[in-house]
């Protein structure tokens, strides 16, 4: 009998190739063309328009994240976890809230930190603030919420990780974080490209010229295609979703909305730069400008990389607490738009 686990099908291996993302994109097309073939053009039309008017963010922001890879300049950010506890906690919170980090660069980074021994505290800090916002992620959120936003949302990520911080090392005894970690941590993680030493003439060696073409193109299209998604679907929403339906549900003011959004944020989130259309999209439909913070504070922390980062190197307890703070946080950054916007 032949052994076909050595051999997976064709079907498999077309399916590993092909683009979920850009699957699911053409999948929306298609229905749209079979059930209102009318609005099929205009929609693609009003994605494709918004796609172009966002792309000179993009390009800055894989430009930006290919000097820092090629360059080495996120050796830098080596230091920040050195000195007294509370500097620390800051610095932390400071790094991830403005690091070119990726989720999956957050797993390693954090193994490395916490088998080197540096306080749980000052981890959670960078954990709460690495998902909400990154020089990319700001160029994104700039350009279509707003600079006030991204610098709003910016403040939320780093108070956000200075809190959750504080509150571990003041509870750093009780039961809830003493001894926190898993007995086998994950060490690895998806990004696994080794930082290089410090030179920001990059373009003289070959190797780093390398380096900077493979992370501009990958991120490129890595925003390209969740960007293109996330415009279909602003798209899909204004066009389909009463109005009335959005501010009735998260729009106006109060307390309300602001604690729909984060709860709802929470599972609903598919990544940082596809939330920003989607949010474009429910501010037009009437949704409150807290509500929209709590949205993208709470979805952030607890979107599927960040999570998963997390869940890999603590026990249970740690996590659920990791998701309070974000919750908590989300609440309380929307209160603080809401009033100021």
């Amino acid at each position: 009998m032949a052994d076909l686990t050595q051999h997976p099908s064709p079907i498999r291996h077309i399916w590993a190739w092909i683009d979920k993302v850009l699957l699911t994109g053409l999948a929306i097309v298609a229905v749209i063309y079979a059930f209102d073939r009318p609005n099929t053009v205009p929609t693609v039309m009003e994605t494709g328009e918004h796609f172009f008017e966002t792309l000179p963010y993009v390009l800055f922001a894989v430009l930006a994240i290919g000097v820092m890879k090629a360059s080495g300049s996120e050796r830098l950010l080596d230091g920040a976890f050195q000195g007294r506890e509370l500097r620390m906690i800051v610095f932390g919170a400071l790094v991830g809230g403005l690091s070119p980090f990726c989720s999956c660069q957050v797993i390693p980074f954090v193994a490395a930190l916490l088998a080197a021994g540096a306080p749980l505290s000052a981890v959670m800090a960078f954990w709460l603030a690495s998902p909400l916002m990154d020089p990319a992620m700001f160029a994104i959120t700039a350009g279509g919420l707003g600079f006030d936003f991204a610098i709003a949302k910016t403040a939320a990520a780093v108070a956000l990780g200075i809190a959750g911080g504080f509150v571990v090392m003041t509870l750093a005894k009780s039961p809830i974080f003493n001894d926190p970690l898993k007995a086998n941590g994950i060490t690895g993680g998806c990004c696994g490209a080794k930082k290089l030493t410090l030179n920001w003439t990059f373009w003289t060696e070959a190797p780093r010229r390398a380096v900077f073409g493979e992370a501009v193109w990958s991120n490129l299209l890595f925003l390209g295609k969740w960007l293109a998604l996330a415009y279909l679907l602003q798209a899909l929403l204004i066009h389909y979703v009463p109005a009335e339906l959005i501010a009735g549900v998260i729009g106006g003011d109060g307390l309300g909305p602001i604690l729909i959004a984060a709860l709802v944020g929470a599972p609903a989130y598919l990544n940082g730069y596809a939330a920003v259309p989607l949010i474009e999209g429910l501010l037009t439909q009437g949704m409150s400008q807290g509500a929209a913070m709590a949205f993208v504070i709470a979805g952030g922390v607890s979107c599927i990389p960040a999570a998963v980062a997390v869940w890999a190197l603590v026990k249970p307890r740690v996590f659920v607490a990791y998701l309070g703070f974000a919750i908590a946080g989300a609440i309380l950054a929307g209160m603080a738009w809401g009033a100021f916007a």
